[in-house]
């Protein structure tokens, strides 16, 4: 009867112990994955609706290697030289390392263990004591030696999958890891484009200037012919000048905005500063990538930093499953094989000096489980925490794509209208000149259409730019690039 009441209390103990805390706020629910089925870009006219249309029913230019999007092979040599040296690059790439012996180290865990252990000692017990008593009495020495080696194992047995669903978290996150590489490549071949293309627009921006530079000066040249043969006034000529130091001045820092950009490029190529060779083509003669920007779910697959927060969400749900099965019992096995001798000469003697042992533990937390109920709860909460993280990378990849849609069709149109005023102010400069030379117009004309024309230029090319610019963002955002 005693032994059916200790084996029923037991088996109380087992379940109270197996009752797992509610949660506070109760369990993490299922991420949102829901997305538009279009881009919601706007259409100022029914050809622009037509041609996001279009674009949408495409596949998504993601799927292009970065190879095949930039056309230009200098800049595609310098992506793959980045790609190779590029320090931070390599950084995470040893993130990979890390994650992947983290891993190797999960599946240690399940696996079972076993050592080989080997010693010498001495033991003395006290001669008043039942065993000095025994040992006196048999004549045994006091300071007895003891020799022995063998090999010792134990193993979990995963019932309830604990050590299982930790192995698999930690795969995951090796593979939230790759995703995160992947995400570096992105954004490190943008950044060599986005500062490839700054370049060559300081290179347009700086011949522009060096040409408005000659011209001004001729045209200095000539005021002071007028001024000599008392045409024009010592206020013309001090005008004129000053306008050539301006620009003179300009030229300067567009050269030091250039150096920096060299330098910032040479950085993200892991080198130090030198030239980097670019592409002779004239800047504003470059036609923006067409960028499909296909349909928003393809986000979900293509976008790194979705699919990272897609792995960490799936991560943390199995980590709540580790805290989970926390409360349950662990059964252990440990068994135990070797030889064992007070005296060295007599430890190869079998069978007696043999030992062994098998044993099965069962282990569970009856009291004080508020470090196991802490776990849990953060470990739901953390995992609530992923889900929010991975909705708003959704959301923010849809919004950046939304953003540089709209920005690249904006652009173009822009892009339209100063080229026909760059045209309409070079005419002008023309005449202005022409009527200024006759007389039949003020010195004040040429000067400001002169430098109407050159701000005109500046900003086509800074115009330019931005188009170069947004085409590559595009092709970030929608998850290209690391291919």
């Amino acid at each position: 009867m005693g032994k059916i009441q200790a084996v029923a209390g037991l088996v109380c103990a087992l379940c109270l112990s197996a009752c797992i805390p509610a949660l506070p706020k109760g369990p993490a629910r299922l991420p949102n994955t829901h997305v538009p089925s279009s881009y919601a870009v706007g259409s100022t006219s029914s050809a622009s609706a037509a041609e996001s249309a279009s674009a949408a029913e495409s596949a998504s230019a993601a799927q292009l290697k970065w190879s095949e999007f930039f056309t230009d092979r200098k800049l595609d040599a310098l992506i793959e030289e980045a790609l190779k040296n590029n320090q931070e690059l390599q950084i995470v790439a040893l993130e990979l390392d890390i994650a992947q012996n983290e891993v190797m180290s999960r599946k240690g865990d399940f696996l079972p263990k076993l050592s080989f252990r080997t010693g010498v000692g001495i033991d003395k017990v006290g001669q008043y004591t039942s065993q000095g008593a025994s040992d006196d009495a048999n004549k045994v020495a006091q300071n007895l030696p003891n020799f022995a080696l063998g090999f010792s194992a134990s193993w979990e047995i995963d019932v309830w999958s604990k050590l299982r669903n930790a192995t698999k978290a930690a795969t995951v996150r090796y593979l939230a890891t790759q995703e995160g590489r992947n995400l570096a490549i992105t954004m490190l071949v943008a950044e060599i484009a986005n500062s490839y293309y700054e370049l060559m627009a300081l290179d347009a921006q700086l011949d522009v200037v060096n040409q408005n530079i000659e011209i001004q000066q001729r045209a200095l040249t000539v005021v002071k012919l007028q001024k000599e043969a008392a045409k024009v006034t010592e206020l013309a000529v001090q005008r004129f000048e000053a306008e050539v130091l301006k620009n003179q001045s300009r030229q300067f820092a567009i050269q030091q905005q250039r150096i920096e950009t060299e330098n910032h490029l040479n950085f993200l190529l892991g080198r130090f500063p030198q030239h980097v060779d670019r592409s002779a083509q004239p800047f504003v003669d470059l036609v923006p990538q067409v960028v499909h920007a296909g349909i928003p779910s393809q986000l979900l697959d293509n976008r790194p930093d979705v699919k990272q927060a897609a792995l960490q969400v799936m991560a943390s749900e199995l980590d709540v499953k580790v805290a989970k099965a926390s409360f349950y019992p662990v059964i252990g096995i440990s068994a135990n094989i070797g030889i064992q001798s007070f005296d060295v000469l007599k430890l190869v003697s079998m069978p007696a000096s043999l030992v062994y042992g098998l044993a099965a533990d069962l282990m569970t937390p009856l009291l004080n489980r508020k470090a196991l109920t802490a776990t849990y709860f953060t470990a739901n909460a953390k995992q609530m925490q992923a889900v929010y993280q991975y909705e708003r990378a959704i959301l923010s990849g849809y919004v950046e794509v939304v953003k540089l849609l709209s920005m690249i069709h904006n652009l173009e149109q822009s892009y339209d209208l100063q080229a026909a005023q760059v045209d309409k102010l070079k005419k002008s400069i023309e005449i202005s000149s022409r009527l200024f030379v006759s007389a039949r117009a003020d010195y004040m004309e040429v000067l400001l259409t002169r430098r109407d024309a050159l701000e005109a230029q500046m900003e086509l090319i800074e115009n330019k730019k931005r188009q170069m610019i947004a085409a590559v963002g595009l092709y970030r955002a929608l998850g290209g690039g690391w291919r």
